[in-house]
């Protein structure tokens, strides 16, 4: 049993993790994710999917919000870019998929320069509400450029085939998710134990403290916004293929409050945290469904007509719940757990 984590190099300090067990069960999972589309129905798969997409959304706030400590309530402008920049080329202008995720990736990334630069003196509530405007100002962006958009009718989007490899049924169109999703963990991994992420750290915890240090706050702070809004980007492509039509409808305003709660829920900083979380608040709102139709067929026919409302309102109450309760968020308790299981029975 492992009753400590003492490292002897900077090698050990900086690896992903030293836990045989860690890596075995990592490659279980995968394996697990790999065939679970052989053996789920259509209905559990399209939450696999949900859930693959959302990570990747996820992981991408995560590196503005949980590392560097921006808060952003406009991150859904980033995923309705991106799924316009991946319908444009690919839909309307016949480019190959590839180029399509290189514009949903690059086409955000240059939108946060826009957004960041103005905001590099701000913090807290100011740069939420900066964010916040400057996703209302996409969505009239989009509408109006009808030529390039085709305004309020949106785009159709197909299934991509990359490389000869059809990815047009929902099997093979999860395993293009899920190898997105683990590509974009190991980035986020990377990045957070590198010489950048260490930095974003430490603009998180103590802004001054780090320009102090040498670390120049407005170039770290736009480097988070631009690698942000890529991932984020390529998870609005992903979801726009999923819908398969892009429109300013899909992607309403809840999705960057589901965004902040998946966050608050796994816990603020932590990869994990938010692969966690991403699992918790997409399954909520089906969960909280099948248990009150337990009880009461009306209340399922109120989850089905009510359903943004309901979920808005289990999102609050989430969040208060776990800022309350749970600070830390799920790795915190699972941090709590796993250091009361090292210290059994000496911890009582």
């Amino acid at each position: 049993m492992r009753s400590g984590d003492f490292k002897q190099s900077y090698g050990e300090l900086v690896a992903l993790t030293d836990s045989r067990p860690v890596w075995l069960w990592s490659a279980i999972l995968v394996v697990a994710l790999i065939a679970a589309p052989y053996m789920l129905n259509s209905y559990a798969l399209s939450f696999l999917i949900i859930i693959l997409i959302t990570g990747v959304g996820a992981l991408g706030l995560n590196i503005l919000t949980g590392y560097t400590g921006l808060i952003s309530l406009g991150h859904v402008g980033f995923l309705v870019t991106g799924a316009y920049a991946y319908a444009v080329t690919v839909s309307k202008y016949g480019m190959p998929p590839i180029v399509g995720f290189l514009a949903a990736g690059i086409v955000p990334a240059l939108a946060s320069l826009v957004v960041g630069a103005p905001s590099l003196r701000l913090k807290g509530l100011y740069l939420a509400i900066t964010t916040l405007a400057f996703s209302f100002i996409i969505n009239t962006v989009i509408l109006e450029a009808r030529t390039l958009t085709n305004g309020a009718r949106g785009i159709s989007v197909q299934r991509p085939e990359i490389f000869g490899v059809s990815f047009d049924s929902d099997t093979a169109f999860t395993h293009l998710c899920l190898g997105f999703a683990i590509v974009t963990l190991f980035a986020t991994l990377n990045i957070r134990r590198s010489r950048v992420g260490r930095a974003f750290v430490a603009i998180r915890d103590n802004d001054i403290a780090a320009r102090v240090m040498g670390i120049n706050l407005h170039a770290y702070k736009l480097f988070a916004f631009v690698t942000s809004a890529f991932i984020t980007g390529i998870a609005g492509a992903l979801y726009g293929i999923y819908l398969s039509f892009v429109s300013v409808e899909g992607f309403p305003f809840l999705l960057s409050i589901e965004a902040l709660a998946i966050l608050i829920v796994g816990g603020l900083g932590s990869a994990l945290g938010a692969v966690l979380g991403t699992i918790l608040i997409v399954l909520l709102p089906e969960a909280t469904r099948f248990t009150f139709s337990l009880f009461s067929a009306q209340m399922d026919a109120l989850f089905s007509t009510g359903a943004q409302e309901l979920k808005s309102m289990l999102y609050g109450l989430v969040i208060i719940l776990f800022l309350r309760f749970q600070p830390r968020g799920l790795v915190g308790a699972w941090h709590d757990i796993r250091r009361t299981w090292v210290n059994w029975p000496l911890r009582y």
